[in-house]
């Protein structure tokens, strides 16, 4: 049985993951890619006008594996720890994935395509944190929601590239937080 088209763009993107995981996006190669998915090299152009919109595509895929599930009744602090623990298992089960988005953050700086795909999560995602880090009397009385934001993201930006030091970072974060 053939893959649907959808099926083979998704083949097409953890391919190009996997390969970005390994080798950086200096290393990435469409050759490989078709290899690595069984198509025909000409094939990845059916999918993908070009290597620009893969990428694009990994950094959805990449993005996509940081949601956390958002446990029912859970208040704020209750959810803020879990997304820390998810990020904590990811790390530790999908280490690769902060490889990428690591690898992502950079090329954001010389490629609009990507820059604009991060913009869009980087909003979504302080957008979702100021929603939680603004609820009342969940937090210690010296956090502000705007400033714990980008304290958040700069911590979890920044065990991309020491994961070594997630676990106490994870904690200093929740300790400076909590009540």
């Amino acid at each position: 049985m053939t893959a649907t088209r959808p099926d083979r763009r998704a083949e097409i993107i953890q391919a190009a993951f996997r390969q970005v995981a390994a080798v950086g996006f200096e290393g990435l190669r469409l050759r490989q890619i078709a290899d690595d998915v069984g198509v025909d090299h000409s094939t990845l152009h059916h999918h993908f006008p070009g290597k620009k919109e893969i990428v694009a595509g990994v950094a959805e895929y990449a993005i996509s594996r940081f949601e956390a599930p958002v446990p029912k009744g859970a208040g704020p602090a209750e959810s803020l720890r879990a997304y820390l623990l998810h990020l904590r298992e990811l790390l530790a089960d999908s280490p690769e994935v902060f490889v990428v988005t690591a690898e992502l953050d950079l090329r954001a700086r010389r490629d609009p395509m990507v820059r604009e795909v991060l913009a869009r999560h980087e909003a979504n995602w302080r957008g979702s944190l100021h929603a939680l880090l603004s609820a009342r009397g969940a937090w210690s009385r010296r956090v502000d929601a705007a400033y714990a934001v980008e304290l958040v993201i700069a911590v979890v930006k920044g065990v991309q590239l020491a994961p070594d030091a997630a676990s106490a970072a994870f904690a200093q974060l929740d300790a400076l937080l909590t009540k």
